[in-house]
């Protein structure tokens, strides 16, 4: 037993000697050439070690190098791939003979990676080594026998513990070549700890990137469980100036990889984290602060759902779901959002001024409004609608309310369906100033420019208070009913107008018209138009409304009726929207009693209103001259007021004569 005893302890003594010996019987230098030629032919590149190498195979064996590189080819900017100041790497001997891996150290220390693309976009990720040997290229397309399923990934390796594992000062470098545009972070930290495959994993590290330190946690209840393609449980966070995000739930492994969980993410300013994102947000407004969005996140291969969501922006409370599927040729997107009271006001420009930035400086051109544009006319920029193509969506909204400008919007739902590059957005509710509604919009974008359909219905419009808040105008009032139907097509905004062709029909009930009075025109032409301020002028009706017609972009309307105790009035004209013109006349009549709607006989005199000009320059002036055709037995004493020298019915100078004998129509209203 002794001499067993003394020949085993021998032996440990040799095997240790041959650990200390091994670096001596195999140098360093020959190591390193060993290791430069592997990666010359893996990869094609060229590997550099200016730095000293050191191997060591006991107490660990382990390998120590400084000023390591990986050359990039012709045609980068850069000279290397990645660099690495110095690498330290050792295994316990030990447990690696028994089949476990246990790293008492691996550090890199000063490492820098930097990820190019050229001017065709290949990115210098790409090794272009040499091919794969093709003397047996049957065998490598040989698939595996199905009755020999490939092993478990953590098969062939029992265990592994990591010791001291850190990244130092690291810099990950990011350079486009196409635009040269170039992004860095820098102060790259990192710690890794893990006692056992079937132990929890955790890592902590940190980065800087655009000025902003960012911290980032990461907890896995067991790393063998993941290899094993089985689920384990997930911890992530990440925490900055800009934003927090934070991960609790689990992670699934293998073939089919995903992850799920309660997700939060929290944004003091979405302008500011825009801004550190390097897309500064030039819209209008002073909206997009804070953001707060909580919810189960279930991501795998093929599809993402977000449930439970709890979204928070600015004011703006919502709840919803959405769900993404990304196995198909593009993206469908299904899901709800339920808002409490959307005001969109902080997204909107200041009132008489340019968009602004959240800075508050004028927004760049592009980035805003330009009303003075929109009023010239219609663009004849075309129409990009292959938006609609990018993905299928089949979303429902629904708010509470919706505060635009001073318009108070009652609750409203919204059912939008994409497909195809058809877009359908039907709005089954809406409650707006005493009045309900409903309708639909077809956007149709299959084809180059767009095809429009569209329908609208609503009933009980209280118009005055409407009008005040949308234009800030008191000038109509009553009861408003609507029923639109327009379509059209092109490849402009030009082309859709002049394309339009519909039909509709409106009605104000118990209402009046304000800042004119048409019962004094008709009675009286002088003290109509040349009489008081307009704002105490009124014109009651009991009804006014009509139906018309829209043919290749002009409206035309023959049956527009207002109708009130003592006057009715008849309307007909059209206007012509592809040049955003109006030419209409209004008839007056006024009803000699108060005795029914629609009878009596005319008293006074009837003038005839014209309507004409354009949209943002429109006239009203009275059609003396066919005043004049059309009353010219009456006429006299109605516009002897208006004539220089004509007073009491006759002219100075004359004699028997009556002022309508000598009248020029055509040259009295300068025709």
């Amino acid at each position: 037993m002794k001499k067993v005893l003394i020949a085993l302890g021998a032996v440990v003594v040799l095997i240790i000697a041959a650990l200390v010996a091994l670096p001596a019987l195999i140098p360093a230098e020959r190591i390193q050439s060993e290791v430069v030629a592997g990666v010359k032919n893996a990869t094609g590149r060229d590997l550099s070690i200016q730095g000293k190498v050191s191997v060591s195979a006991f107490p660990s064996l382990s390998v120590q190098v400084g000023n390591v590189a990986l050359a990039n080819p012709p045609g980068y900017t850069s000279k290397d791939l990645i660099r690495l100041g110095a690498v330290d790497v050792r295994l316990k001997l030990m447990p690696l003979l028994s089949g476990k891996v246990e790293v008492d150290s691996f550090v890199l220390v000063d490492p820098v990676i930097t990820l190019e693309t050229d001017r065709q976009g290949k990115g210098n990720w790409v090794f272009d080594g040499p091919a794969a040997s093709s003397d047996k290229p049957a065998a490598a397309a040989q698939p595996k026998p199905a009755d020999k399923p490939a092993a478990a990934p953590s098969a062939g390796l029992n265990d592994i513990r990591l010791g001291d594992v850190r990244i130092t000062n690291g810099k990950l470098i990011q350079i486009d070549g196409k635009t040269g545009a170039k992004q860095e972070v820098s102060e790259i930290n990192l710690q890794v700890a893990l006692k056992s495959l079937s132990e929890p994993l955790s890592a902590k590290g940190s980065l800087v990137w655009n000025t902003k330190k960012v911290e980032i946690n990461l907890g896995v209840a067991s790393l063998k469980a993941l290899m094993d393609g089985q689920s384990s449980a997930l911890d992530v966070a990440v925490i900055s100036e800009p934003v927090k995000l934070g991960l609790k739930g689990n992670a699934k492994g293998g073939a089919t990889p995903g992850v799920d969980g309660m997700l939060d993410l929290s944004v003091p300013s979405i302008r500011n984290l825009a801004a550190w994102a390097g897309s500064p947000i030039t819209m209008a407004g002073n909206g997009l602060g804070p953001l707060a969005i909580s919810g189960k996140l279930a991501a795998g291969p093929t599809q993402i759902a977000f449930t439970q969501a709890n979204i928070a922006i600015d004011a703006i409370k919502a709840k919803g779901d959405v769900t993404v599927a990304t196995g198909g040729a593009k993206p469908v997107i299904k899901g709800r959002l339920d808002v409490d009271m959307l005001d969109v006001n902080p997204y909107l420009p200041p009132e008489g001024g340019p968009a602004k930035g959240g800075d508050g400086k004028s927004a760049p051109a592009g980035g805003g409004a330009q009303p003075a544009k929109a009023q010239q006319g219609w663009s004849d920029d075309p129409i990009d609608a292959s938006g609609l193509k990018a993905a299928d969506v089949d979303f429902s909204l629904s708010c509470a309310g919706i505060l635009v400008k001073k318009i108070k919007v009652g609750k409203s739902a919204l059912k939008l369906v994409i497909k195809d590059g058809k877009m359908t957005a039907d709005l089954t509710e809406l409650a707006l100033y005493q009045g309900a509604g409903k309708g639909r919009i077809a956007l149709d974008g299959s084809q180059p420019g767009a095809g429009l359909d569209a329908s609208f219905q609503l009933k009980g419009l209280q118009a005055e208070p409407f009008l005040t808040d949308a234009a800030d105008s008191d000038r109509l009032s009553g009861t408003g009913n609507f029923d639109v139907t327009v379509a059209g097509q092109g490849k402009t905004q030009r082309q859709i107008v002049s394309s339009l062709n519909g039909k509709g029909a409106l009605t104000f009930l118990n209402g009046a018209i304000r800042g004119i009075n048409l019962a004094a025109m008709a009675r009286n032409v002088t003290s109509a138009f040349t009489g008081g301020p307009a704002s105490t002028e009124k014109t009651d009706f009991a009804e006014l409304g009509g139906t018309f017609t829209i043919a290749k972009g002009i409206l035309t309307n023959n049956d527009l009726a207002l109708k009130s105790p003592l006057l009715r009035v008849e309307g007909k004209g059209t206007v012509d929207l592809p040049q955003r013109t109006v030419n209409y006349r209004i008839d007056p009549k006024v009803v000699a009693s108060l005795e029914g709607q629609g009878g009596g006989n005319a008293a006074g005199v009837v003038v005839p209103i014209l309507v004409t000009g354009p949209w943002d320059n429109i006239s009203y002036r009275p059609d003396l001259e066919a005043l004049l055709k059309q009353n010219v037995q009456n006429v006299g004493k109605a516009v002897e007021g208006l004539i220089p020298g004509v007073a009491g019915g006759k002219s100075s100078g004359s004699s028997g004569s009556s002022p309508v004998d000598k009248l020029n129509p055509m040259k009295l209203f300068g025709r």
